[in-house]
């Protein structure tokens, strides 16, 4: 039997298999007693162990306040991935145990949007971290005709919209990095100001306190050269690029003239936006020079072994200015980009702390030569990353607990 037949068989078992558990777990997960001393953390839908969870998973396994509790991490395909997360149990996501444990769980740790069939009792607390301070604009602020569809499955506005709001009337508490998203999220996601937290983010805990024993490990972890600037690609995907499989990027950056341009001392490293499924294809001639990284990875890791950024409408860069280290914006479609797709928050040509590129060589000539105003920077963390000073996790778990002891 070959592969596509195969294929088309399994999608609708797996469609029905689905159906089925979602309708037992809606049956009975109000049977299914709270357990006070358990823990369940997502990252991307169970993509991995990253992000906001993984920084308060980390400081949470610290605090002895927290000691005997269970921590459970959900992932997707766990046994292929081979993870081993010290003093935390992994089990799969959406399998039975995933909505057992959902249903029994006292405590949610989530970067992301959850399922609409994902029910919350009133004594669990859900704590939604979320996943960036956007440049894009989001749910309820993205200005649209009434007929545009979203994400791979077409779905409405008005659907879309409707799946965010039935998602936040669950949550208790969602953090936001700074003054700027508190007020952003209230339009957006249209949540009260009381379930706001303004702690700052836990992942860029790591990013403040990385020391530089960190740093070498890191590049030594990635098989990196200790001795060479290393440039950060790191772009986002487009919401109008996909296939039935995923979304894609059409790669717009042409290593070789890379090579060809930057200091023969230079290396870069491209990460994907964890949504693209395409990779890029290996070139024998940019091997020691180009090194991609799964999009999975965890890209604060990256940010502090790389000494220099290029990035495009990716919210990454928000993060990476805590460095003070140069940012370069390439940019090559921004016309169809801000006309076509969701707009922004910013002027994205007076509040970006870097210079936005239409031409790849310009930019090159740029990285090579360090032609880089910082300027903005100083502004730019006053007004983003104020809170970021390495203490924002033990924040969160400050109200996190307090929460749960009332």
């Amino acid at each position: 039997m070959n592969k596509d037949l195969m294929l088309k068989i399994s999608r609708p078992i797996k469609k029905l298999a689905g159906k089925i558990i979602r309708f037992t777990y809606h049956a009975l997960y109000k049977l299914v007693k709270v357990d006070d001393k358990i823990v369940i953390f997502i990252s991307f839908h169970g993509r991995g162990y990253s992000d906001n969870p993984r920084a308060i998973y980390e400081e949470m396994v610290k605090d002895p306040r927290w000691n005997g509790y269970r921590f459970i991490w959900f992932i997707k395909n766990a046994q292929q991935k081979n993870l081993n997360i010290p003093g935390a149990e992994i089990k799969e996501y959406f399998s039975i145990p995933y909505f057992y444990y959902m249903s029994k769980a006292k405590y949610w740790v989530i970067n992301c949007k959850m399922p609409e069939y994902i029910a919350k009792k009133e004594n669990q607390i859900y704590l939604q971290t979320w996943h960036g301070t956007p440049l894009k604009r989001l749910a309820h602020d993205i200005d649209v005709s009434e007929d545009t569809t979203f994400y791979r499955s077409g779905v409405s506005y008005e659907k879309m919209c409707e799946s965010y709001d039935m998602d936040v009337a669950r949550y208790n508490f969602m953090i936001s990095p700074n003054k700027f998203c508190t007020e952003v999220f209230q339009t957006s996601f249209r949540i009260n100001k009381e379930r706001l937290i303004e702690t700052g983010y836990p992942r860029n805990c790591f990013i403040a306190n990385a020391t530089e024993d960190e740093i070498v490990a890191l590049k030594k972890k990635y098989n990196l050269p200790l001795d060479k600037k290393i440039v950060l690609y790191a772009p986002t995907w487009r919401d109008n690029s996909y296939v039935a499989a995923g979304y894609t990027f059409e790669l717009k950056a042409n290593f070789r003239k890379w090579k060809e341009i930057l200091d023969e001392d230079t290396i870069v490293i491209f990460k994907p936006h964890y949504l693209i499924i395409n990779t890029q294809n290996d070139d024998p001639a940019l091997h020691g020079f180009l090194y991609s990284i799964d999009a999975t990875a965890e890209i604060n890791e990256l940010y502090v072994l790389s000494d220099v950024l290029i990035t495009d409408y990716s919210s990454v860069f928000f993060d990476y200015a805590i460095l003070k280290r140069p940012i370069y914006f390439y940019m090559y479609d921004i016309e169809e980009y801000a006309q076509d797709l969701r707009g922004f928050y910013l002027d994205i040509h007076k509040d970006l702390p870097g210079e936005i590129y239409t031409e790849e060589e310009k930019m090159l000539l740029d990285i090579q030569n360090n032609v880089y105003d910082n300027s903005r920077m100083k502004a730019f963390n006053e007004r983003f990353n104020n809170l970021d000073d390495g203490k924002a996790s033990v924040r969160v778990l400050d109200i996190l607990y307090a929460e749960g002891h009332k």
